[in-house]
């Protein structure tokens, strides 16, 4: 079989063969030609890889355009050079095999078809040859070796060209705060923290780094003093408040600004609550639960810190506290037409106890950072103590559900103690001259269960926490619950105390025989019951004197998530089945109309499936609310946002236009007809 002949490029077209020497010659010059360009090429590859661009090193946004272009053009050069690359590695296979031949074939007419060899040995198909690679070195290779060797380099050579920029731009979209996402509980890119680059971290002392004093060592410092003090009021740290204080600012053009006394009992007091953030319930912020088997029986605060164990407890609650309530928060209350915020809050925002699992005091801070938001924005400060040492109901927004150990028990005592304890020290910090005009009511403890509960032990714990905190300085008005007793019961009780204001929590879902009620009977008793209780209370002559509501939502149903405890059924559809056999209930509770044909699925829909009878029942439920509260001091609702629970948040509510678009300006206040809503299923 006929080997294929080689072309020589001795000749010019159409002339004589050139001898043995002239085409040694001229080979000679063609290699040096060819390492020539294998030089440039190496030069201009050095000086690409040699960029920041290719290099992956940081690279702005504003590089990311000149790195494409320059990856477009070396494209086009790296194309150039590998079909070069290709055809003289083709050649050399060819010129391999090719035996010697007495002849040289003349120039071919058109110098585009020249072929390109490799030197004599090359051509005079010896297998194994010395080669110069780029850099200089040698290296002895085969024919075909020598062919895979380029094609691979070519290869990677592209590949780098290609990849390089574009792991520029991907990375710098991840990095971005649009590819990463942020926002209040959305798990987005940690805070900045600004506040921290003009602060030396030498001027935190050893003794304090990693501490709660250690700025460095928090999630968020944003509106944070963040200058080391060791400072302390009431043995409370004040590091992380600003020296300065505005008290200038009102809620709306309806309300006094906060340098001027509210006018408590004439002006009625139109509020929220933000449930959920300082002391955790499942049913706001189910995201906090759900994640977890059933079987490890993580139900509140305590078994939750618990199983997370300190160190993750601590950066999960803490990014919790810094995003589900933000200064945005406060200025989107006020602009509702609100005008006072209630702050629920545990004991462990000021200690914890041996065995309390709780994340201790980093709470404090986002506490305090609140009230000042709450002050820029002209918003009046309940302070609630929510959970107080041992539980005093033993629900799950205490922090540990299950027994009462406040007042009750083995520890009863001691923690009752404890608790006049915390007041002590809370009292005597917010007594200061900047809380005087802002924090104008003061809460002593969150809905102790005083059905369980010893009464009389009860408000003799009441009134002596009362003498600790007025003996303290505050000036506030001081709060505590009415104990699930019921109004009329508090008639006369604490006459000698003074400043003192009775607190009752409005709901009908927790209450079988109100929660069967139809539509419009909820808000007959709405108008009717509550009001008139209202009215009452707030008479002496009647009842106790100041009352108010610090409770209430529009939910017609305990449908809702977690609302009864994690993994518990609903009073509505009859799959309450609690430890205490007294709390049970196994047959469904909706009204009679329903035939017992109970479900949650509608009621736990979305506002965008409500009906627009719905939607106005919803509303006018929540006007009845507003306007019988208001024959007492006012109200606060809860809560101003939940995870998914639409009846339980003004803002989700007040999106769904089933709240009024301002608080203070309502359609309905008890004195028209109330619609039968015949149209409206009573099942949901």
């Amino acid at each position: 079989m006929a080997r294929p002949r080689r072309e020589s490029h001795g000749a010019a077209a159409g002339g004589p063969p050139r001898t043995k020497g002239q085409r040694e010659r001229e080979r000679e010059r063609e290699r040096e030609r060819e390492r020539e360009r294998e030089r440039t090429h190496n030069r201009a590859s050095q000086s690409h890889s040699r960029s920041p661009e290719k290099a992956g090193l940081g690279v702005s946004s504003s590089s990311q355009a000149s790195s494409q272009a320059l990856s477009a053009d070396s494209l086009a050069k790296l194309n150039a050079e590998n079909e070069k690359v290709v055809e003289k590695a083709r050649e050399r296979e060819r010129v391999g095999h090719a035996r010697p031949v007495a002849k040289a074939k003349r120039y071919q007419q058109h110098r585009k078809k020249r072929r390109v060899v490799s030197g004599p040995a090359l051509e005079e198909g010896r297998g194994a040859h010395q080669r110069r690679l780029r850099g200089g070195d040698l290296e002895r290779r085969s024919g075909g070796n020598r062919r895979c060797f380029w094609i691979l380099i070519a290869i990677l050579v592209l590949l780098l060209i290609i990849l390089v920029p574009v792991g520029v731009l991907v990375l710098g979209k991840k990095s971005s705060p649009a590819a990463s996402g942020s926002g209040p509980g959305g798990g987005g890119a940690k805070p900045s923290n600004d506040e921290l680059k003009s602060i030396d971290p030498a001027s935190v002392p050893t003794a304090a780094k990693g501490t709660i004093l250690d700025p460095f060592s928090w999630y968020d410092t944003k509106d944070f003093n963040v200058t080391y003090t060791e400072e302390k009021v009431g043995g409370l740290p004040v590091m992380g408040l600003k020296t300065a204080w505005d008290d200038s600012a009102r809620a709306n053009d309806k309300v006094p600004p906060l340098d001027e006394a509210w006018p408590y009992g004439s002006l009625p007091i139109r509020g929220v609550n933000v449930g959920g953030w300082l002391a955790l319930e499942p049913f706001i912020t189910p995201s906090l639960f759900s994640s977890y088997d059933s079987k490890l029986a993580i139900v509140d605060e305590y078994t939750l810190t618990k199983h997370l164990g300190p160190s993750t407890a601590a950066q999960q609650l803490e990014k919790h506290y810094a995003t589900f309530v933000t200064e945005q928060t406060f200025a989107d209350i006020a602009a509702a037409g609100l005008d006072h915020v209630r702050i629920p809050f545990s004991y462990w925002a000021v200690l914890t106890y041996a065995g309390d699992p709780y994340v201790p005091q980093v709470s404090w801070r986002y506490l305090l950072r609140g009230i000042e938001w709450a002050r820029k924005h002209g918003l009046r400060v309940n302070l609630d103590l929510h959970g107080l040492p041992g539980s005093q109901n033993g629900w799950n927004h205490s922090g540990r559900q299950g027994m009462v150990g406040w007042l009750n028990g083995t520890d009863g005592a001691l923690n009752g103690q404890r608790a006049l304890d915390v007041h002590d020290q809370l009292s005597k910090f917010f007594a200061q001259p900047r809380y005087a005009k802002v924090v104008t009511i003061y809460g002593l403890a969150n809905e102790p269960k005083m059905t369980k509960l010893p009464v009389a032990t009860v408000q003799e714990w009441t009134a002596k926490a009362v003498g600790i905190v007025q003996a303290n300085g505050i000036k506030a008005k001081v709060v505590f619950g009415d104990g699930f007793l019921g109004l009329p019961n508090w008639k006369g009780q604490f006459a000698t105390l003074q400043n003192l204001v009775l607190d009752v929590h409005q709901y009908v879902i927790f209450n079988n025989e109100q929660l069967a009620f139809t539509h419009q009977r909820k808000i007959e008793f709405a108008c009717g019951g509550w009001g008139a209780q209202m009215a009452a209370s707030g008479d002496q002559a009647t009842g106790f004197g100041p009352t108010l509501c610090g409770e209430w939502s529009q939910a017609d149903t305990d449908c809702t998530r977690y609302l009864n405890n994690v993994n518990v059924g609903s009073r509505w559809t009859g799959t309450l089945n609690v430890d205490d056999p007294s709390l049970r209930v196994l047959s469904p509770t909706c009204p009679k109309a329903a035939g017992g044909q109970c479900e949650c699925d509608s009621a736990n829909a979305p506002p965008s499936q409500y009906s627009a009878q719905y939607k106005q029942w919803l509303l006018m439920f929540a006007e009845a609310q507003m306007a019988s509260f208001e024959r007492g001091w006012g109200w606060f609702y809860w809560t101003w946002d939940t995870e998914t629970a639409v009846q339980w948040s003004w803002k989700k509510g007040l999106a769904a236009g089933i709240l009024p678009k301002k608080a203070g300006e309502r359609s309905f206040n008890c004195s028209g007809e109330i619609p039968d809503f015949a149209g409206l299923p009573e099942t949901y």
